[in-house]
């Protein structure tokens, strides 16, 4: 269980008034939270002479991607999934030697649509999806032929106001078809389409160049060899990182910045980079504040704010994979792992509210509707929606965040920078995306850029 750093008001009253006051540590540059792009623009910047200091409010590193051990493994709470498509992640797993793990092909498929339960191969669900999100995605390499320059060309802009829903709704497909696409996209969004920006998944299928199928086995397939903390702690080595340190206030000036965190810990540095995901960016207050686009976009939020569970149930089954209803509490689960004569899946939904994972008769209920006949014995999750340090699962945007909102996160501001999955120019809520923007702020602190 991740706990918040922050004191509630009341303990703050029964504090002593009066602390002793602390020198503020210096540094080159202060980096606020130690995910992958925090931690790869740590080591980045330290390999290139400059003193660092990552800040992380949290008790471990990894941020939204968290290896735990659980129902009697070790299991990947949050971000799990790679794929040689992604070429920053790929890279570092070069670097460092690791390798792939592949998730189990499954043998038989569950999916819902046109108000009735069908079963066949996972062939069949995949062709069933097949013609509908062809169309749906025919023109990803039109707005995007360069996915990793996705603000290059403004013609994304044009259709940026427009939701994945009304994409969808506006597609000559019959309903079961349409039943089948909504969840799908439901799933990629691990949240309500409503409000989910087309452009994100024009942006996800352009980066497999335009097809969809490699664009999910690259969401759900090959796991890091080690877990994601294996590859974590190879990019962290040598990096001075501050655990259970919760940032609040972030100044900056044309002579350097102050960050003050909520323990009464200040730093001092030429530059910051802030790696906090849109969600828990409520927490921090900016001096001067953060641009107009930047604000509105934080108000907003992600459109992710669903559920993943590891779910424990009872025997051996077929490996199977599982669609449900876009608006059913889980609406995706697969098998995963053996565990002593049992077995454990990985399913998500889209609406965390829906579905409290610690209660099991709830999550039977959800995993019946979607694969009849199975015994639920444990559950293990983490609520990242109501978790004040993430706010979201991984980042999804809304309508109008890529052409609103992108640039200016992206843009230095002064001595601030921003990196962090959500504000990536290709894998936006991968770990590649927060690779890659972790060294494009390193890059750009090095190269001087100064707003």
């Amino acid at each position: 269980m991740i706990e918040n750093t922050r004191q509630p008001e009341g303990q703050r009253e029964r504090q002593p008034k009066r602390q002793p006051k602390r020198q503020p540590e210096q540094a080159d540059v202060v980096i606020i939270g130690a995910g992958f792009a925090g931690l790869t623009a740590a080591r980045e910047l330290r390999q290139a002479g400059r003193s660092v200091i990552v800040v992380e409010a949290r008790d471990r590193i990894g941020g939204r991607t968290w290896l735990d051990t659980r129902l009697g493994r070790p299991l990947e709470i949050g971000g799990t999934w790679v794929h040689w498509t992604q070429p920053y992640v790929w890279a570092e797993m070069k670097r460092y030697g690791i390798g792939t793990v592949q998730s189990p092909v499954p043998e038989t498929a569950f999916w819902w649509a046109d108000g009735k339960s069908h079963q066949g191969s996972p062939e069949q669900l995949l062709n069933e999806i097949d013609a509908s999100n062809r169309q749906l995605m025919e023109d990803s390499r039109l707005y995007f032929p360069e996915p990793f320059s996705p603000l290059a060309h403004l013609g994304a802009s044009d259709i940026d106001a427009t939701s994945l829903a009304k994409k969808i709704a506006d597609l000559r497909i019959a309903d079961y078809s349409k039943d089948i696409l909504e969840s799908f996209w439901a799933l990629n969004f691990n949240g309500p389409i409503d409000d989910a920006a087309f452009t994100q998944a024009l942006r996800w299928v352009a980066l497999t160049n335009g097809d969809w199928k490699i664009c999910f086995e690259a969401c759900a397939t090959y796991k890091l060899q080690g877990g994601t903390l294996a590859l974590l702690q190879e990019i962290a080595a040598g990096s001075d990182v501050r655990l259970n340190t919760t940032v609040v206030a972030v100044e900056h000036d044309e002579n350097g910045a102050t960050i003050k965190a909520a323990d009464g810990s200040v730093f001092q540095a030429d530059h910051v980079v802030c790696t906090l995901p849109l969600g828990a960016l409520p927490g921090v207050s900016f001096e001067p504040p953060l641009p107009d686009s930047s604000r509105k976009a934080v108000s907003d939020g992600q459109v992710s704010k669903g559920t993943k569970a590891w779910i424990k149930v009872k025997g051996t089954p077929q490996p199977f994979v599982a669609l449900g209803s876009a608006d059913w509490p889980l609406n995706f689960a697969q098998t995963e792992y053996e565990a002593d004569g049992d077995t454990i899946l990985v399913a998500f939904g889209p609406d965390a509210s829906r579905l409290d994972t610690t209660d099991l008769v709830q999550v039977q209920a959800a995993l019946e509707l979607l694969v009849p006949g199975q015994e639920v014995l444990e559950v293990a999750s983490h609520d990242w929606t109501a978790d004040p340090l993430s706010g979201e699962t991984w980042p999804m945007h809304r309508p109008g965040f890529l052409s609103e909102a992108l640039a200016a996160f992206q843009a230095s501001q002064g001595r601030l920078f921003f990196a962090g999955s959500g504000f990536a120019n290709g894998w936006g809520g991968f770990i590649d995306g927060a690779i890659e923007s972790g060294l494009e702020a390193a890059r750009a602190i090095q190269d001087g850029s100064l707003a």
